[in-house]
């Protein structure tokens, strides 16, 4: 259950970021309301996270995943370039992210 509600966290992150760009600096109402409401989405289902999940595991996930997801949905959607670091980088993190869980004693598993 802890990872759906994570789960439902990060992609609401992920939708409230993307409503953010398309809001042009919140000029846009429709869309800078879109990011408000993703926003408090996502933070509050990380809240309901973080009562069986430890912060610091929560959050490297949580983080990582919004990370690789805007920049793989930037790059498939609105013309933005991956370059070899910024793939590597994203590599690490998705690394980091899975030694945590798989190897880690504090991730709840």
């Amino acid at each position: 259950m802890k990872y759906l509600l994570l789960t439902i966290a990060i992609l609401a992150e992920v939708a409230a970021t993307l409503s953010m760009k398309l809001s042009e600096g919140f000029t846009r109402p429709l869309w800078a309301g879109a990011t408000i409401v993703g926003y408090g989405v996502a933070f509050y289902f990380l809240s309901l996270t973080l009562k069986s999940m430890p912060t610091g595991i929560a959050y490297a996930i949580w983080a990582g995943a919004g990370i690789v997801l805007i920049s793989l949905i930037a790059w498939l959607f609105q013309g933005q370039k991956l370059d070899t670091p910024a793939i590597a980088g994203m590599t690490f993190i998705v690394v980091g992210v899975v030694v945590m869980n798989v190897f880690s004693k504090v991730a709840a598993h």
